[in-house]
């Protein structure tokens, strides 16, 4: 075969069929000329025009690798109905130098030494260099967790599983903030537990609601997210944190502290600082990392802590050792560190975009956060917005994903803005601001 572009759409269907996937390395220009009966020349335009293509990569020294699919794919337009999906529901904040900052954290673990240690079985209390490293991912405002009651999880979620398993007996009641994360009411309607809606203010949860609803019935635990809560981006005065921790410790009730948003907000210390003994904190890498590749953390008080670690065995929750030894890594060289400045900076940025695009309308939100609280205007309601949005290919969380036992949840959505690219973002905006400026009726139905 003469002609580049023919051997070139060769390669490509077999990217596409899957015979050769992400990562895998091409073979030499001369080898591939050797196997294809061209000329050194022609398979040299041949792997010009698979990188022209985006399908590969070169890397100098390392060669030609097939290319993960990435964000530069063309931009949806907003402006009419479309098939092409913006993600405002899930948040999952990514930053241009992270791919560049994890790959050379992980290139050390892949060395044939390195990687044998990595793929042993590792317990959910990890290793003591793991414990420490958590240690310090952990510390804000202040605070630093004792190493040794680090546990360790596959992810947050898992962490968030373990910790409601081994507090709360089924049939059993957990409270939580009335608009809480809705992962945890799945993990509730899995286990067989009540869930207890207490009222919030502008700082979040009400202490005085705890004690009510404890004197009502026992609650065996309480969930809450003091810092960068989702949805609503509160985070808790120091006041009000003092206030919960002191009535926790009187009645007796343990804590689950979601801290998964709160690298944002380092100046801020956790709950767990006030009420150590009360306070179960849980914590993952998905949000300063990446969700591909995540870890999950659960810092117990002592006497607890054999009773979660038996919740993460028997669930099947305890983490893989080549993401413990990553993140040690990734601690140890700074790599966090320097990940988690560049997601406040970028979160800064988003919060911009959404100021300029929703200004006029009740919005709610935190400048350090990656998410927005929607208040609608009138005359729409959450359910209508929602589908309106998605008939403009845009995916948003109506107030109703995250409600508990409210009979009639508000008309508000929360806009996730960490997914998109900032350009898509503002275009999205753009095209949510247009509709809620019209009237429900006024859109044309199919």
């Amino acid at each position: 075969m003469g002609d580049y572009r023919l051997v070139a759409d060769t390669v490509a269907a077999d990217i596409g069929a899957g015979r050769l996937r992400p990562g895998d390395r091409l073979p030499t220009q001369r080898d591939f000329a050797r196997r294809h009966g061209i000329a050194n020349s022609t398979a040299t335009r041949v792997y010009q025009e698979l990188a022209r293509r985006g399908l590969t990569v070169g890397e100098v020294g390392r060669g030609t690798f097939v290319r993960a699919a990435g964000d530069d794919i063309a931009a949806p337009l907003l402006t009419e109905p479309a098939r092409t999906r913006v993600d405002l529901e899930l948040n999952y904040p990514v930053v241009p130098e992270q791919a560049r900052l994890l790959g050379a954290g992980l290139a050390g673990l892949l060395r044939p030494d390195a990687l044998a240690g990595t793929l042993r079985p590792v317990g959910a209390a990890g290793t003591p260099a793991a414990r420490e490293a958590a240690a310090g991912l952990l510390a804000r405002g202040g605070w630093r967790p004792d190493p040794h009651r680090v546990l360790f999880a596959g992810n947050g979620r898992q962490a968030i599983s373990a910790v409601v398993t081994a507090l709360v007996p089924p049939g059993s009641r957990l409270g939580v903030e009335e608009l809480t994360y809705p992962v945890l009411k799945s993990i509730a309607a899995r286990l067989g537990i009540t869930l207890v809606p207490l009222a919030m203010d502008d700082e979040g949860m009400l202490p005085e609601a705890v004690e009510e609803a404890h004197r009502a019935a026992p609650l065996r635990a309480v969930y809450v997210q003091p810092t960068l809560h989702n949805p609503l981006s509160l985070t808790m005065s120091a006041e009000r944190m003092t206030r919960l921790a002191a009535t926790v410790r009187r009645i007796g009730v343990q804590v689950i502290e979601d801290a998964v948003w709160s690298f944002l907000r380092d100046d801020v210390p956790p709950l767990a600082a006030l009420a150590p003994e009360r306070t179960l904190l849980v914590d993952s890498l998905s949000k300063r990392i990446a969700p591909g590749l995540t870890l999950g953390f659960a810092v117990v008080p002592p006497e607890l802590t054999d009773r979660v670690a038996a919740a993460l065995r028997s669930g099947g929750w305890t983490p893989m050792r080549f993401a413990l030894e990553a993140a040690t890594r990734w601690q140890h060289e700074g790599v966090v560190t320097e990940l988690v400045r560049a997601k406040r900076r970028d979160a800064a940025v988003r919060q911009g975009i959404a100021r300029r695009h929703l200004g006029e309308f009740a919005v709610r939100t935190d400048p350090h956060s990656y998410s927005c609280w929607w208040e609608l205007p009138r005359p729409w309601r959450a359910d209508t917005f929602v589908a309106a949005a998605a008939r403009h290919g845009i995916g948003v969380a109506p107030a109703a994903a995250f409600s508990v036992g409210r009979s009639r949840t508000p008309d508000a959505i929360r806009l996730g803005l960490a997914s998109p690219t900032a350009e898509v973002l503002g275009q999205a905006l753009d095209t949510l601001a247009a509709l809620a400026r019209s009237a429900p009726d006024d859109l044309v139905t199919d």
